[in-house]
Formats: structure tokens, C-alpha cells, sequence
């Protein structure tokens, strides 16, 4: 078998965690997915996704959905579970070479998970939960350090589907074997093209291709358990091969060994649902609101400047057609932040996007790569995003140049954005549960023992929409 598959599947097969703040990382990794989850469900876009493929497939016993009350066949369940954690880009995040949102694999790792305490009756700890997400983040992260599929057109839920098979295999009881079959098929089926993230195409996709992605893991890991075959040059076939028809000939590659890196420093998306590379920007003007709100008229010009993928993936001019468009512009949030002094969800929607100020204010923006900001982007010990914003006005005069390089949810401000992530969570359920719920579930995330021991399923019921109250599950 090819080696980076050979590698893959040791490693979700063999390899031991035991790092405490990748575990730590991890349940706070949980909390916040599901507050996504959660929050995805004001929005009927995301909500009329959800359930079976077909009216009355839905089957009492099977996998649920946080927040609903549907109960699906694990491929499905999936599906529904990866589109609500990334329908308002708002999950964490890892930006490298390629980019993407490990949390994208809950999808797989919790219908998975329920499917084997529900429908198997050989359920698995949420420990186990923790660490299958662990091991996701990594695959996902490293194979992204340094292979940049999206420089070939293809979308990085590509690493969504191949990180989502190697552990639902692991999950579902496949041998090593049966998982490098499912991994080779994983890498068989190609990629998505990212036309659904770019102009003039952007569109809604972009919110639910990764739980397009975490189902199709799991209806390979099932179909590997059956004993189908593999196959052994599904990369490097020359000709064939992944690498030769869709990577231009390079050689996808692991850039370092495989254990909790990932985990450690993923990147949390804390203040603003917003595309990554742009979340400086907006803190940025969000320092620069005060003093320019009631000097919009005056502004003569807005100078950006952001790292190479900044420019490469959020600089948008002209007419930004939908949510889809505006969550991806640079010049639309930073706009937003200059005007309003805030960003949400909210701020995407047609009603808000209809004020003439934010174009206005769009066409006056001027982007630029700065060099410096790129190296601190790509450099392992840094990890940075740096942005800066100033606003100069007709009169010649002009705000300070502010400059923020490490978000809020990044490991170097993680002391600080702890509180806040806490806060995230509990305003984005709280149309689901009452306060003392919601406390007894921040308590829940930061208590190891607690969380650790309980059953997956149990987990997984906490969330799904019932009628009874939640004080015997959360006692």
C-alpha cells in the first residue's frame, strides 16, 4: 500500500494520546462545534438540509442530530451533523499550506459513535470520543502543512473525507487492513472543485461540502468492513494516481510525524463568523470604529494589508451576491467592523448587506500583500494572521495604522480567549436550554473525569431535542 495510507492507518490503528492539553484542547474543540451546531439551526437554509434522503427513512434508535429530533442512519446522520458545525464558518480552524476546519469530522466521529451504543450495543467512552478527534485534527492538519490542493483547484474537504475515513474505519471495528482499503477509496474518489468558494460562483455549498465529505467517510468505512478491496497505488499510480491526475505530479506528503500537534495549536474562531485570514482585520477595525463612525463621509480611502492567502482567497471586488459571497470578502467584514463596530451572522444577511455606506465604503478599500506578514504566516512557531487597517480622510489627516497578528482563538491567546469561547457557547444555546443548563454544561466541557466516562450515546442524548428535561442526564 502506498505509505502516506500505510502511515494514516498506523497511526489511528496503534498510536497512543496521552497529552493533556490536546485532550483539554479537545473538549473544549467539542463544546464549541456543538454551539455551532446549534446556532446553524436559526437559519433555514442550513435546517432544510437536515434528515433522511427521503421522506419517511428516519428510524427510531439511530443516530441523532444535536438539536433536532431526527434519528438517521449513520451515513446521513454524518452529513446533517458536519453541516450544522460548519454552516456559519464559525467552527475552529487550521491554516497552513491548505486550510480547512478539523471540527468538519465531528460529523463522522459522533454519528459513528452513536451508531455504536445505539444499533451495534458496543459503545464507546467519550474519552475515546476525544481521542478519535485528536487523531482527525492531526491527519488533517499535517497532511495540510505543506500540500496545497487548493493551488490545483481542489477544496480542502478533500482532507475533511480522508482524515473522517481513516477514523470511522478505526471506529466502526475495521482491521488495519480494511482501513488503508478505505483509505485508498478515500483518495479514489478525488476532490471537490472549489468553485462554490470563489466568484463568480460562490454559493452555498461552501456550508455543507464538509458534511458532504464526513458522510462519504463513513459510507467507505462501512463499505471496507464488508472486506472490499483496496488499492495499493491509489496515490502514486503513475498516470492513474491521485498525484498524476489531480496534483500536477507532486508528491502528497506528511511534513511531520504523526501525534497531537494539531490539536494543540488549532485556532478557534471566538469573536467573529468570519472567513480566518480576515478575523485580525476585523478586530483591527473594530479598534478603528470609534474614531471614524461619525467620519464615514470624509474616509478618502481604507488601506489593507494581509498575508499572500489573504489576498489570494478574500480580496473581492464588485457585487457580492449572497451570504456565501460576503463571509468570504475581506473589504465586506472589514467594512462592517468600521461601520457597525461588531460582526454576526446577521451582518451577511440581505437586509443588512442592502445599506448603501458598506459598497460605499468597499470601494474606497485598497488590499495589499505585505511580505512580512506572510513569512510569520508560514513560520511552524509562529502560526500568525496578521492584518492592518488605516483609514485616511480627505483632509489629508488619518487614523494610526493598527496592526493585530494573532486572533483571539489562537494558542498564544488562548488564556485570554477561554472565557470567551465559554461565553460563545452559551449565547449560541440558549434558545435550547434554560441557565442552569447551560452552566452544568460549560461545567461539564472542563471537567475531565466527568466527561471522559460518560458514554457516547448518553453524550449524544444531552443534545438531541426532547420534550423531557435535561436534569437527570446532566445530575
Amino acid at each position: 500500500m502506498d505509505q502516506i495510507i500505510s502511515e494514516l492507518a498506523d497511526y489511528v490503528h496503534n498510536h497512543s494520546i496521552h497529552d493533556e492539553l490536546a485532550l483539554q484542547t479537545a473538549r473544549w474543540c467539542l463544546m464549541d462545534s456543538l454551539g455551532c451546531g446549534l446556532l446553524a439551526l436559526n437559519y433555514p437554509g442550513c435546517r432544510k438540509l437536515l434528515g433522511p434522503v427521503v421522506p419517511g427513512a428516519q428510524f427510531n434508535g439511530g443516530c441523532r442530530v444535536p438539536g433536532t429530533s431526527l434519528e438517521l442512519d449513520p451515513v446521513k446522520a454524518a452529513f446533517d451533523i458536519g453541516t450544522i458545525v460548519r454552516w456559519l464558518d464559525y467552527n475552529d480552524t487550521w491554516l497552513a499550506a491548505e486550510w480547512g476546519h478539523p471540527s468538519d469530522n465531528l460529523g463522522a466521529i459522533l454519528a459513528c459513535a452513536d451508531y455504536l451504543g445505539r444499533v451495534k450495543k458496543t459503545g464507546i467512552t467519550m474519552r475515546e470520543v476525544l481521542i478519535a478527534m485528536i487523531k482527525a485534527h492531526e491527519i488533517q492538519g499535517v497532511l495540510a502543512l505543506e500540500n496545497s490542493f487548493n493551488r490545483v483547484g481542489l477544496d480542502h474537504v478533500l482532507l475533511v473525507r480522508v482524515a473522517s475515513t481513516a477514523i470511522a474505519a478505526q471506529l466502526l471495528g475495521a482491521t488495519q487492513k480494511q482501513t488503508e482499503a478505505a483509505l485508498s477509496h478515500a483518495w479514489i474518489d478525488g476532490g471537490a472543485l472549489r468553485t462554490y468558494r470563489h466568484a463568480p460562483n460562490t454559493g452555498s455549498r461552501k456550508s455543507w461540502a464538509a458534511g458532504d465529505a464526513t458522510s462519504r467517510a463513513v459510507r467507505l468505512a462501512l463499505i471496507s468492513l464488508t472486506g472490499e478491496m483496496g488499492y495499493q497505488t491509489a496515490l502514486t499510480a503513475p498516470r492513474w494516481g491521485f498525484q498524476d491526475v489531480l496534483f500536477k505530479s507532486q508528491t502528497v506528503k506528511l511534513a511531520r510525524p504523526l501525534d497531537s500537534y494539531v490539536m494543540e495549536n488549532v485556532l478557534f474562531k471566538i469573536s467573529y463568523p468570519a472567513e480566518f485570514h480576515a478575523q485580525t482585520a476585523v478586530e483591527c477595525a473594530l479598534q478603528l470604529h470609534p474614531q471614524i463612525k461619525d467620519r464615514l463621509d470624509e474616509i478618502e480611502r481604507v488601506e489593507l494589508e494581509t498575508q499572500e492567502p489573504g489576498v489570494r482567497i478574500i480580496d473581492k471586488q464588485g457585487p457580492l451576491n449572497n451570504y456565501a459571497d460576503r463571509d468570504h470578502c475581506l473589504q465586506y467584514m472589514v467594512a462592517i467592523g468600521l461601520i457597525f463596530g461588531n460582526l454576526t451572522a446577521d451582518h451577511y444577511q440581505d437586509q443588512i448587506a442592502a445599506d448603501p455606506r458598506i459598497d460605499e465604503l468597499r470601494a474606497k478599500m485598497k488590499v495589499r500583500e505585505n511580505p512580512d506578514f506572510t513569512v510569520a504566516y508560514y513560520d511552524a512557531e509562529q502560526r500568525a494572521i496578521p492584518n492592518s487597517v488605516q483609514v485616511w480622510f480627505r483632509d489629508g489627516s488619518h487614523t494610526e495604522r493598527v496592526t493585530v497578528h494573532f486572533p483571539v482563538g489562537h494558542r498564544r491567546r488562548r488564556e485570554e480567549g477561554l472565557p470567551l469561547l465559554r461565553q460563545k457557547f452559551a449565547q449560541a444555546i440558549e434558545g435550547f436550554y434554560n441557565p442552569d443548563e447551560i452552566a452544568n454544561l460549560i461545567t461539564l466541557f472542563g471537567s475531565s473525569d466527568r466527561l471522559d466516562r460518560m458514554p457516547a450515546e448518553e453524550f449524544m442524548g444531552i443534545f438531541h431535542k426532547q420534550p423531557a428535561p435535561l436534569e437527570k442526564l446532566l445530575a
